[in-house]
């Protein structure tokens, strides 16, 4: 069995999650979340952006989280190969904004109850 490696880079206030180093945006998206578990909050975030944007040539997802306030700073994106069209872009905040795949991220991220 194959398993896909998935690059952690974390400091004292950030984590990126990233397929490809080094990490890079070619295009960016952005929301607030509560605190949870960055690994799992992360994996949540790039999974349901991978589902959106899968058809797009080249994309490869990236995900940074930063610490801000009671919660984390979420910068969602990645690689794509040729210029970035607006519904890409579109569609990427739709994920971010989603109340369902909010609830379910937070929920995943603070633990199994």
């Amino acid at each position: 069995m194959t398993r896909t490696r998935w690059h952690i880079l974390q400091d004292d206030d950030s984590f990126t999650l990233c397929r490809h180093l080094p990490p890079r945006f070619d295009f960016a998206v952005y929301t607030v979340l509560p605190c949870g578990g960055a690994i799992r909050l992360a994996h949540q975030i790039r999974q349901d952006l991978w589902r959106a944007l899968q058809k797009v040539r080249g994309f490869s997802p990236v995900v940074r989280l930063q610490r801000f306030a009671d919660g984390w700073r979420i910068e969602a994106g990645g690689r794509v190969a040729g210029p970035v069209a607006l519904p890409v872009i579109a569609r990427a905040q739709a994920v971010l904004d989603d109340a369902g795949n909010r609830a379910r991220w937070i929920k995943a991220s603070r633990g199994r109850s």
